[in-house]
């Protein structure tokens, strides 16, 4: 049953204007950076890849201004073990997740909101149940692994499907790993964040662990955001 109380109202609109100052941020980006930042992205999380060896990884394909780049298919795919398999979200009507193979950038096409899917017999939602790493894409996050998304509840609901062997990853730019984001009942948290500066990290309550060296130059993305 929807929470139509005052606290639940407070908390989307925090969630609503973080929103609008987390877009803000990263539209401002120059497209130099963005491309330097989605390499660095794609190379810790190809690196985590190769060391996990997951016979199975859900990820998507980065729109805009989303770390990763559009390449970070294919580079994913690069990394996996022999008999491994990467599978897309396709977009449902009722925005929950289905999932189709990805073969090679011939398979995706245009989809609705911008989006890029690809063409494959479609697996069902439950497909991401048995994914043994599962990349998601994200606004920011928190030390909790509290993640702010774009707010139609897809990866929510794909979250709450994951194996809880399974590694959930979200991506970052710089910055938007947060001391503490607003959250309601539905929200899923994350295990691990990878960012351009801080490679991948762990999330463990009120602390964070690096468990990858930074690719090149060491730095903080880690910053407090005011969302209060």
């Amino acid at each position: 049953m929807p929470d139509f109380s005052d606290e639940a109202e407070v908390t989307h609109e925090a969630k609503r204007q973080a929103r609008v100052e987390l877009l803000a941020r990263r539209r401002a980006l120059p497209a130099p950076t963005r491309a330097a930042a989605a390499a660095r992205v794609r190379a810790a999380l190809t690196d985590l890849v190769r060391r996990l060896r997951p016979a199975r990884v859900t990820a998507y394909v980065p729109v805009g201004s989303e770390p990763g780049g559009p390449e970070l298919p294919e580079a994913l795919r690069a990394a996996l073990p022999p008999g491994g398999e990467l599978l897309l979200p396709v977009l449902r009507d009722d925005l929950d997740l289905d999932w189709a193979a990805y073969t090679g950038p011939g398979c995706l096409v245009a989809a609705g909101r911008g989006l890029r899917e690809p063409t494959g017999p479609r697996l069902g939602r439950a497909a991401v149940a048995d994914a043994r790493l599962v990349v998601v894409p994200a606004l920011a996050v928190d030390r909790r692994g509290r993640r702010l998304g774009r707010g139609g509840g897809s990866y929510d609901r794909a979250l709450a499907r994951v194996g809880t062997d399974a590694l959930t990853v979200a991506l970052l730019h710089d910055g938007e790993l947060v001391a503490r984001l607003p959250a309601e009942p539905h929200d899923r948290p994350v295990r691990a964040v990878v960012s351009p500066s801080g490679g991948l990290r762990t999330l463990t309550g009120d602390s964070v662990s690096v468990r990858a060296l930074p690719l090149d130059e060491p730095g903080s993305d880690d910053a407090p955001l005011a969302l209060e």
